[in-house]
């Protein structure tokens, strides 16, 4: 394997959901859901969220795509993407991780009490239990890709956007993404 760095991307989005419409009004966060990729193209993603697209009250470990589920069910999603680099070996353990939790998605549920909590700064955290922002932060820290004082304690989707070293590279209609051509020719 080469040493040259790889990346990893996260997408935070706003799918225009009741949900989520909620969150916004809430935090006033622009964006209210955040998932993580190792694909440029954003072909799979890995969140926590919706199982099934029409129905936000069953939720768990989600494998996600721009031309299906809960996506497919909002063309109208915005969303920023941004670009980490992480060692080839930071890049196989997240993988690794994110398979084996695909393998074992019924192990893991949503973690609603949390997310419900958190918009009172009240963390509540449960064993397999995770909202979105709670498990792409466990990763990032997990796999030392980033530390957790880069975190509050309770994490909301948009503060993804205040990691170092995180290059925005795409902001739209997530139905509209295109890994941006002049990051291709410069991999």
């Amino acid at each position: 394997m080469s040493n040259k760095q790889k990346q990893i991307y996260i997408i935070l989005s706003q799918t225009g959901t009741l949900l989520s419409n909620i969150l916004k009004k809430t935090t006033g966060a622009t964006y209210n859901h955040v998932s993580i990729s190792l694909d440029p193209n954003l072909r799979t993603m890995y969140s926590f969220g919706r199982l099934n697209p029409k129905n936000p009250f069953i939720g768990g470990f989600v494998k996600e795509s721009i031309t299906g589920g809960t996506f497919a069910h909002f063309p109208k999603t915005e969303a920023l993407v941004l670009s980490i680099n992480v060692t080839p070996y930071q890049y196989f353990k997240i993988k690794y991780k994110l398979e084996t939790m695909s393998c074992r998605a019924r192990l893991y549920h949503y973690n609603y009490l949390g997310l419900f909590l958190a918009i009172f700064k009240i963390r509540y955290k449960k064993k397999n239990c995770f909202y979105c922002s709670e498990f792409v932060k466990d990763i990032l820290i997990k796999y030392k890709v980033k530390r957790e004082k880069e975190f509050n304690k309770i994490t909301h989707p948009i503060y993804f956007l205040r990691l170092a070293n995180a290059r925005r590279i795409y902001a739209g209609r997530l139905k509209a993404y295109k890994y941006p051509a002049q990051l291709a020719a410069a991999n």
